[in-house]
C-alpha cells in the first residue's frame, strides 16, 4: 500500500492536469451510488460519517468524512476526512490519501471545468467571494482556463481576503481583496461563491449582463449563497443531478415557482462529451451550481495514485 500525505497528495494534483482528468472522466463515467450518512453517537461527541463510493472497471475508491461539530471546543478541525484506493478486480488495497486536498482541490478544479464551457471566451475580472479552504484555491484553477486581468477577493472577515490577494500578487497573478461587495459584483465577468452562508450574500440585481455565476458553498437544504434574481431568466447549470436534491441554492426556487428542475439544461457529463452547448451568447447569464460527486475525488485520487509513486511513503 502507498500514503500519500497531504504535501505528497497537493503536488500530484497541479490544476491543468486535474481539471483535465476531471474532464476525462466526466466524460468515461463510473458507479456512483448514493453515499452512506450515519450519525456517530458516543459518551464522548456526537458526529456525522459520510461514506462515498465510486469505481471503474480498475479502481475501486472510497472517501470517508468525518464531521465533529463539537471539535471546535477541543481545538480542533470539525472536519476529518480520508481516501482509499483500491483495484477494483481483485480488492487489494493501492494506496491511502488526504481526502481533505482531494476534496477541496478537485471542487474548485470542477468549477474551472464548468467555465471552460459556460464562462466568456474574453471575460476579464473574477470575483471570488470567500478566502476559505476553497475558496483560497479558486484563483488559481480558474487561472488554468481563463487569463484574468483582474482578480478580486471579498470575505466577510476581511483578512483572509487580504491575506490571499497578497498571496497571490506574489505569484504574479493580479489580485486584490476588495470591501464594497455590491461594486465589486457590478463590476465582474466571473462570480465564483464558495462559503458557508445561510443567508444571501449575492443578488441578481447587481449581475452585469453576461456574466457566469458559480456557487459552490450550498451543499445543504439550509445553506444559500445567492438570492432568487440570480436564478431568474439565467442559463442554469449543475455539477450532477444530486444538486437539485440536496442544495438549498436550488430547493428555495423551486419551492417558490421561480425555477423548476426542467430549467436545468445540463450537468457537467453533457457538458464534457458535447451533447449541450455550454454559454451560446455573450449576454447570457450562465450560472453553476455545484454540490460535489465521488466521481470527482475517484478522478483525483487515480490521478495521484498513477502520476507520482515516487512522491509516497510507505508507513512505517
Amino acid at each position: 500500500m502507498k500514503v500519500f500525505n497531504e504535501t505528497a497528495t497537493r503536488e500530484a494534483l497541479p490544476f491543468d492536469f486535474l481539471i483535465e482528468r476531471l474532464r476525462e472522466m466526466f466524460r468515461a463515467g463510473c458507479h456512483v451510488p448514493a453515499r452512506h450518512v450515519h450519525q456517530v453517537q458516543t459518551e464522548a461527541a456526537q458526529g456525522t460519517v459520510l461514506i462515498m463510493p465510486a469505481w471503474t472497471d480498475r479502481y475501486l475508491g472510497i472517501k470517508t468524512v468525518n464531521i465533529y461539530p463539537g471539535n471546535s471546543n477541543r481545538g480542533l478541525p470539525g472536519l476529518f476526512s480520508a481516501y482509499t484506493l483500491f483495484d477494483a478486480a481483485t480488492g487489494e488495497l493501492l494506496a491511502h490519501m488526504d481526502a481533505n486536498v482531494i476534496t477541496s482541490r478537485r471542487t474548485a478544479a470542477a468549477s474551472a471545468l464548468a467555465a471552460s464551457y459556460l464562462a466568456r471566451k474574453n471575460a476579464q475580472k473574477l470575483l471570488v467571494i470567500g478566502a476559505g479552504r476553497v475558496g483560497r484555491l479558486l484563483p488559481l484553477a480558474y487561472n488554468e482556463v481563463i487569463k484574468f486581468k483582474s482578480i478580486e477577493v471579498w470575505d466577510r472577515s476581511g483578512t483572509p481576503a487580504d491575506t490571499l490577494a497578497s498571496s497571490l500578487s506574489a505569484q504574479g497573478i493580479p489580485a486584490k481583496s476588495v470591501r464594497d461587495l455590491r461594486a465589486a459584483v457590478r463590476a465582474a465577468d466571473v462570480v465564483s461563491c464558495a462559503t458557508l452562508a445561510s443567508e444571501p450574500l449575492l443578488h441578481g440585481d447587481w449581475l452585469a449582463a453576461g456574466v457566469h455565476v458559480d456557487l459552490i458553498g450550498s451543499f445543504t437544504p439550509q445553506m444559500r449563497e445567492a438570492d432568487d434574481a440570480v436564478f431568474a431568466g439565467a442559463s442554469l447549470f449543475v455539477d450532477t443531478a444530486e444538486a437539485l436534491q440536496k442544495s438549498g441554492e436550488l430547493l428555495g426556487p423551486m419551492s417558490r415557482g421561480v425555477i423548476s428542475a426542467s430549467d436545468v439544461l445540463g450537468d457537467l457529463t453533457a457538458l464534457c462529451v458535447g451533447r449541450i452547448d455550454g454559454r451560446r451568447r455573450n449576454d447570457e447569464r450562465t450560472v453553476f451550481k455545484s454540490v460535489g460527486t465521488a466521481l470527482e475525488d475517484l478522478a483525483a485520487a487515480i490521478a495521484v495514485y498513477e502520476s507520482c509513486s515516487d512522491r509516497c511513503y510507505a508507513p512505517r
